[in-house]
């Protein structure tokens, strides 16, 4: 049995990116959270937890309590009609018929008020007050503990509030259903009456790989918006609220999504051919090299130490095969583990009679001439 020995090398991801340890881009918000949207890792937070309104973005449990409770091909009679607020309205008509999908695009691409009062009525078994305590059920078996809804729409009323963790929270919920993925995706569609709604996510026109999610604005609130962008097998959210201005809040958006993303790269753990360890071969100076048989990569967080530990053996037993897994390699970083086998880079036959004597005559000759140094080296 070979006898093995274990050694560990750290901090391997030390040289995969500065940019992983940059400190966020300077904002103008009441509050911020940026986070993974895969793993739900927070990256970045300022007051996340601080309780504020969050106008239209409400409109996001909204659309959830519609699409769990309705089909989206469900016909919606349109009752009274609902506040509107500059053009967040689709000027829907009281006794008008639209599906619940065209609803839906007209609450999540345009944000329209008039929309999401129908969504409320319609599930409510019309009344918007009911469907406003299904939106608090809904946010307490969530988990939302700093979130209370006082309307459907998100227009500035006491007591309607979130935070930005609560809104990554449920943003990244929502975003696990088709339909709500698609629509709030959309630059603009055409739905019932002859419409044509615009979104009003200005990031989904400016900054390549945004996937959503959803804006929102009122005096109360200021310019907020949870925004979600993917590149190169990563998904960022960023929750903004409260911010100064629409410019403000865009260039904001934009900067603290490309820091986030930043924070990930490609990167080599394991090296398929590398010379990971060396081991002694009997009845001779020579050594075989161990090397990885193949390669580990992984889309990781970059700045985070990672772990390598390399088992092989002190003395290779005889005879090695080229290929042979004579030990293994493999990289952590706390809660992710990945091995590959370690393999003889050449063949080694067993040592003759012949070879094996050369070496202990070699040995002895070595031997004696170290201990006649020993004894009279002042003389030699």
């Amino acid at each position: 049995m070979r006898r093995r020995l274990a050694f560990s090398v750290a901090l391997l991801l030390g040289l995969a990116g500065t940019a992983g340890a940059a400190e966020p881009p300077p904002f103008s918000a009441a509050a911020v959270l940026v986070a993974n949207g895969k793993t739900g890792e927070v990256l970045f937070e300022y007051k996340a937890d601080k309780r504020l309104p969050m106008a239209s973005i409400t409109k996001v449990m909204t659309a959830l309590i519609a699409l769990e409770q309705a089909k989206p091909g469900e016909i919606v009679t349109i009752g009274r009609q609902a506040p509107a607020v500059g053009e967040a309205t689709i000027s829907l008509s009281p006794g008008e018929k639209l599906p619940v999908r065209d609803l839906l695009a007209a609450a999540l691409i345009q944000s329209a008020n008039d929309a999401a009062y129908a969504l409320a009525s319609h599930v409510g078994g019309g009344s918007a007050e009911r469907f406003v305590e299904m939106m608090n059920e809904r946010a307490l078996e969530l988990g939302l503990g700093d979130t209370r809804y006082v309307r459907p729409d998100g227009l500035d009323v006491e007591g309607h509030y979130s935070s930005a963790r609560d809104i990554f929270r449920l943003a990244r919920y929502a975003m696990r259903r088709p339909l709500f993925r698609k629509l709030v995706r959309a630059s603009e569609e055409e739905i019932g009456g002859g419409r044509r709604i615009v979104t009003r996510n200005d990031l989904l026109r400016t900054f390549p790989g945004t996937i959503g999610v959803k804006t929102g604005q009122t005096a109360g609130a200021g310019w907020s918006e949870v925004a979600a962008a993917r590149r190169d097998g990563v998904t960022i959210y960023v929750v903004l609220l409260g911010g100064p201005s629409r410019v403000q809040r865009n260039d904001d958006l934009e900067e603290l999504l490309e820091w986030g993303l930043d924070q990930y790269g490609r990167v080599e753990l394991v090296v398929a051919g590398r010379t990971y360890a060396t081991a002694g071969v009997p009845f001779s100076d020579r050594r075989v090299r161990i090397v990885a048989a193949g390669r580990v990569e992984r889309l990781v967080r970059l700045g985070r130490p990672w772990v390598e530990t390399v088992v092989a053996p002190r003395i290779a037993r005889l005879p090695v095969e080229r290929g042979e897994q004579l030990g293994e390699v493999c990289v952590a970083n706390g809660t992710l583990r990945l091995c590959r086998p370690l393999v003889a880079a050449d063949a080694l036959p067993v040592a003759s009679l012949r070879s094996r004597l050369s070496w202990y005559a070699g040995r002895a000759l070595e031997r004696a001439g170290g201990m006649l140094e020993s004894m009279f080296g002042d003389l030699l």
